[in-house]
């Protein structure tokens, strides 16, 4: 699962200034979380909406500084959020910025799914689909607290597809040499570092998981 906070709607003009990973293993149980703040190196864009001050961002790596370690995550699976041609599309230009060009790659949208299973007369938002499907309330608007409802409605609308996750695990994903995957932490809000060694087992930080999940 990938969410993304940003300055803007618009992938070409607005930058990133949150994101977070949660990866699901095959039986769609939660392998790892991950999240950050992101300096945008500009505007911070619309507080009222995602929460975030420019005070926020004192300690927050730029995105060149977690690109890396962010290919490493997205390696080898299924790119699944909640329209989630937004959130490739903010990802392919901040790559973009880096000479770094995306691959293809399998995803899934739950804004779709949710189109065949639970629809809320209320619409596609990831709230109307998240209460049509039973779930209860999160953050809203935080990058991790939007990432983890869309991975439990992604388990509620899917089932196991190897085929999907074969294909996923096969995509040849860039490597960036002149970067390593051991950059800067990556902060939280309220400036909570999001370090490897501070989460605990069942619901960790991990610096590897298998091939073949999302």
């Amino acid at each position: 699962m990938v969410d993304i906070e940003a300055t803007g709607s618009s992938s070409r003009r607005h930058r990133i200034v949150e994101l977070a990973v949660v990866q699901l293993d095959r039986g769609l149980r939660v392998q790892g979380e991950f999240s950050t703040l992101v300096d945008p190196e500009g505007p911070v864009g619309p507080t009222h909406i995602h929460g975030i001050e420019p005070g926020d961002l004192t300690s927050a790596p730029r995105f060149a500084d977690i690109a890396a370690r962010l290919l490493g995550l997205l390696r080898g699976r299924v790119l699944v959020g909640h329209n989630v041609g937004c959130d490739r599309a903010f990802l392919v230009a901040e790559y973009a910025r880096l000479g770094v060009e995306l691959p293809s790659v399998p995803e899934a949208c739950t804004m779709r799914l949710a189109e065949r299973y639970f629809r809320s007369p209320r619409g596609l938002s990831l709230r109307a689909c998240a209460e049509a499907a039973g779930l209860p309330g999160w953050s809203e608007h935080t990058a991790l607290g939007d990432a983890r409802t869309c991975g439990r409605l992604f388990a509620r609308y899917a089932a196991e597809d190897e085929a999907e996750l074969a294909e996923a695990a096969a995509v040849e994903w860039p490597r960036l040499s002149h970067m390593t995957e051991a950059q800067a932490p990556w902060i939280g809000r309220q400036g909570r570092s999001r370090a490897l060694e501070e989460n605990v087992p069942g619901r960790r930080m991990v610096s590897f998981a298998g091939n073949g999940g999302a």
